[in-house]
C-alpha cells in the first residue's frame, strides 16, 4: 500500500474540511453582526458574509467537479 499517497489524500480532506467550516461559519457570523450593526456599515458585512458564501459553494462545486467522472472528460 502507498501510505504517502494515503496521507497526502487525509491531509487534503482534513485542509478542505477546515476551510469549507471556516468560511460558512465567518459567513453566518457576518451575517448576525450584520443584523446587529445597526447603521455602522451592515451593507459591507452583509457583502463579505454573501463572498463567504459564495466561496464555500465554490469549493463544494470543484469537489463535486472533482469527484464525479462524468464532469472532468
Amino acid at each position: 500500500m502507498k501510505w504517502l499517497e494515503l496521507l497526502q489524500v487525509a491531509g487534503a480532506t482534513l485542509v478542505s474540511a477546515v476551510v469549507l467550516v471556516v468560511l460558512y461559519s465567518l459567513g453566518v457570523r457576518l451575517t448576525a453582526v450584520a443584523a446587529d450593526a445597526g447603521n455602522r456599515a451592515p451593507v459591507v458585512l452583509r457583502s463579505l458574509a454573501y463572498l463567504c458564501f459564495a466561496a464555500c459553494g465554490a469549493a463544494v462545486l470543484f469537489g463535486i467537479y472533482l469527484i464525479v467522472p462524468y464532469f472532468s472528460k
